[in-house]
């Protein structure tokens, strides 16, 4: 009877013990995959989420890049700003390519009694729009539909300006000093991505009749765009590289901003860059949480396995063979989960280029990105085997009869070190995939700072929660008495429990409060004494007699008016500004003209951080004070050199000083404010804000738009700004944003549902273990339903908390220090999320319950 049991050879190292294991793996994964369920779900739902984010990143990206001829209009834009290109310029031009010319700048159309409205105007020549197509209703050519037509000039509108002015096409409005008929609705215009976001409608005209408005005066705020279509035999990318080195060469005091096919919209693509790392950082985060669920499945089925690792233990398997064995079979599951994932996510950019081809506004082209695939199959992969490894390590040193004991008595050894060493090994490998992939390394560490700070946290929390119900009195009540007891037993659900909430609750938190934040910014944010409106281009000769018009019309209201002309910086220092490494945060200074005035003293809302102000008859050298932010961003000092193209014409100031600014007052401010003698005698417009006695709200919507019926009329180069107009225009940007950081955080907070419910799941075997006990004992359901409902409400109580002050803390640093606004503490929204997280978590552990209560114990104290 008592046999010798014949051990299992030890093979060599290598290649024999890598096929063995993955025989053995594939041979017991055959009999199905149960109990990896909740673990396939959750890498299949990060690897998706971060697949579909990179791989419809880069059909946007090839979108622009191959529609880039469509947006630009050529395959060169030379912009200028305030002015049109000299003859000699335009020669330049001309003698490289065919030269189309659009102006872009801001007006009102006047439409008598029904109003007057911001338009964003742009005028275009007989050839517009060279290359794509312009969609009109009713349809018709660019020509007929601007052709002038018994002295009215004709228009293309946006609906949004019919709607507005309850006009309809054939209707007459005023632009200026033009009188203008709308004959057709716009309804796509092929460039509209190139021009960027405006604040008003468009509205297109032809250029003689952008003329006849008389908007175009001496420093007028207009935008002048030279679109080159190169020769057919001579349009490869070294040809465009050539004459874009050309123009900077030949042309080198022209003050061009030159955008190419390959880079129609630099804004648009780097927005599109950071806005694809928020969303990988939201899919990481899924996966992250998923991966409590793949630790969670992982004891699971170590659980279930005790009784293979004994045999294979008993008949002299060793340990590292049993381990490797079994990581071989998780990490087969751990590849079919990515895999799904994968198949997902590339999918997800063809059925969103199919559903939503006709509405994107940007050129979207679904393709297969084996790139990002395999990096988004590198986090899956990686991130299983992170949360794997620890829980199948400890089987290798617990002997035959501590597996069998081990639900009663747990063994607490560790792993060994090469466990470890293997688990931080791939930790690094996720972080260094996190660092190399994002496209800012600086919100990536922040990132991976936070998320391993929470991890920590949350377990401290769990430790903690255990040992003080371990020190606890127990209380009289039998049903506390057992809910205090199960919280702190070995195999205790707390710490998967604690985990799994507290990153959904703190999740769903920091939204509760960025969005909370926002939405004040953006609607009750105004400062008391906010301008209701900005006037732009304001004629020099006629400022007196504007003034004098809007003291009328508001009686007792601040008026604030300055000089203002528009600018680029061209070099610091003799540095170009193209060379030079600018923060993230600074960049934008760089890129393209910005406004720019002169003062003899401080601004209001500014104050001096650095250096000294210059005095009111100063009348040495050209001096620039910078915004102190911007400055440090750019790498600017005082004393340093700035030129900057204006009218032209390259204009070298020394930084004198630098300026803190407070922009959230909306009041006028500048980055870049030179000494009144920089440009003594240069022609320009004014800029000028009125701000009513009672603040922004003083004025109701009556008032304001027969104030822009007065100005239309009696100053109709003058646009107005309404305030409120403006930051409505930017709240449906950003609620748009928000509605996709909210869907794209949806599936971390499936994830965090899919942890809890793993993790009720795999403690559903020691629940049934006790219940059937207990109900052979004489305990009532209503007894162990008590029982358990208290100890998953504590837990999710602890977990919730933690929760809302993580999140809170996670919040106010994106809204301040990202964001740069002001952080609103508003729990509202986190202690919903809280509650509700709270209940979800009774509700799930009672789902499971009830079914181990239905059944009789007979059957199952048997089998256990």
């Amino acid at each position: 009877m008592h046999g010798t049991v014949k051990p299992l050879p030890a093979s060599p190292a290598g290649a024999p013990l890598v096929a063995l294991a993955l025989r053995l793996a594939w041979r017991d994964l055959r009999g199905g995959f149960r109990g990896f369920g909740v673990f396939i779900a959750c890498l299949a739902l990060g690897v998706m989420t971060i697949a579909a984010v990179a791989s419809a990143s880069r059909g946007l990206t090839e979108g622009l890049s191959r529609e880039g001829r469509r947006i630009l209009g050529g395959d060169a834009a030379f912009g200028l700003i305030h002015r049109e290109a000299t003859p000699q310029e335009l020669a330049f031009l001309t003698g490289r390519g065919t030269v189309s010319t659009i102006a872009t700048m801001r007006g009102m159309a006047n439409a008598g009694d029904k109003g007057a409205a911001l338009v964003e105007i742009k005028a275009v020549d007989g050839g517009y729009p060279g290359i794509g197509e312009l969609v009109t209703d009713p349809a018709g050519s660019v020509a007929e539909l601007l052709a002038p037509r018994d002295g009215v000039f004709g228009a293309v509108a946006d609906p949004v300006l019919l709607g507005r002015l309850d006009l309809k096409p054939g209707d007459i409005v005023s632009v200026g000093s033009a009188r203008v008929q709308l004959r057709a609705n716009l309804v796509s215009e092929p460039d509209k991505i190139a021009a960027g976001v405006g604040f008003g409608p468009r509205l297109l005209i032809s250029q003689d009749a952008l003329r006849a408005t008389g908007l175009l005066q001496p420093g007028s705020l207009v935008r002048w765009t030279y679109r080159v279509a190169l020769p057919p035999l001579a349009s490869s990318d070294a040809d465009l590289a050539a004459l874009i080195a050309d123009a900077g060469a030949q042309q080198r005091d022209a003050g061009w901003e030159i955008r190419s096919r390959a880079n129609a919209n630099p804004g648009f693509q780097r927005n599109l860059e950071r806005f694809t790392q928020f969303l990988t950082l939201v899919g990481l985060t899924a996966l992250l949480v998923g991966g409590v669920g793949v630790a969670n499945a992982v004891r699971r089925f170590v659980e279930a396995k005790k009784l293979d690792f004994a045999t294979m233990k008993a008949v002299g398997a060793t340990g590292g063979r049993v381990v490797a064995i079994h990581l071989t079979e998780v990490m087969l599951v751990a590849a079919l989960g990515t895999a799904i994932g994968l198949v997902l996510g590339a999918a997800a950019p063809f059925a969103l280029g199919a559903a939503l081809k006709s509405v994107l506004p940007v050129p979207f082209e679904p393709t297969l990105a084996p790139g990002e695939l395999g990096v988004a199959a590198l986090y899956g992969l990686l991130t299983a085997l992170v949360f794997a490894i620890l829980p199948l390590g400890r089987a290798h040193d617990v002997p035959v009869s501590a597996l069998f004991r081990d639900q009663i008595a747990p063994d607490a050894r560790r792993p060994r070190a090469i466990y470890l060493a293997l688990c931080l090994a791939a930790m690094a490998g996720l972080v260094g995939v996190a660092l190399l992939f994002a496209y800012d390394r600086r919100i990536a560490m922040i990132y991976i700072a936070v998320m391993a700070g929470i991890f920590l946290l949350l377990r401290g929390v769990s430790w903690g929660l255990m040992a003080l119900a371990r020190r606890l009195p127990r209380p009289k009540n039998p049903s506390l008495r057992m809910a205090l007891a199960n919280s702190h037993r070995p195999g205790a659900l707390t710490p998967s429990l604690v985990l799994s909430l507290g990153l959904g609750v703190a999740l769903l938190s920091a939204l509760a409060f960025i969005d909370t934040s926002l939405t004040r910014q953006l609607t009750q944010a105004l400062p008391q004494k906010a301008p209701s409106f900005f006037f732009l281009d304001i004629p020099n000769a006629e400022s007196a007699r504007f003034d004098a018009l809007l003291r009328e019309e508001r009686p007792g209201a601040a008026l604030d008016r300055v000089p203002m002309m528009r600018g680029r910086i061209v070099s610091i220092n003799g540095v170009r500004a193209e060379d030079i490494k600018a923060t993230e945060q600074a960049a934008w200074i760089l890129d393209g003209d910005r406004g720019i005035t002169y003062a003899q003293a401080i601004p209001e809302g500014s104050r001096i951080a650095q250096g000294e102000w210059w005095p009111a008859d100063y009348r040495g050298e050209p001096l620039v004070s910078f915004d102190a932010q911007i400055a440090e961003g750019i790498g600017l000092k005082i004393g340093d050199r700035l030129t900057v193209n204006v009218l032209g014409r390259n204009i070298t100031a020394r930084v004198a000083n630098l300026r803190g600014i407070e922009w959230r007052s909306l009041g006028i401010n500048f980055v870049m404010l030179f000494s009144p003698n920089t440009f003594a005698g240069a022609p320009h417009t004014n800029l000028a804000t009125i701000t009513p006695a009672g603040g922004a709200a003083a004025a109701g919507a009556s008032t304001d738009a027969a104030l822009l019926r007065r100005l239309a009329v009696e100053f109709p180069s003058v646009t107005a700004v309404r305030v409120k107009d403006a930051l409505e225009a930017v709240n449906t940007i950003v609620a748009q944003l928000a509605t996709a950081i909210r869907g794209a955080s949806g599936l971390a907070i499936a994830a965090s549902l899919l942890v809890l419910g793993g993790a009720l799941a795999a403690g559903q075997r020691a629940r049934l273990y006790d219940a059937m006990i207990l109900k052979t004992l004489g305990a009532t359901r209503r007894f162990i339903l008590s029982s358990y409902a208290l100890e998953y409400a504590a837990i999710g109580l602890v977990s919730a908390l933690f929760g809302v002050v993580a999140g809170a803390l996670a919040g106010w640093g994106v809204v301040t220090q990202v964001m740069k606004i002001e952080f609103v503490s508003d729990p509202t929204g986190a202690l919903l999320a809280a509650t509700a997280a709270i209940g979800v978590t009774v509700l799930f552990g009672l789902a499971g319950t009830l079914q181990i209560l239905s059944k009789a114990p007979a059957s199952h104290l048997r089998n256990l």
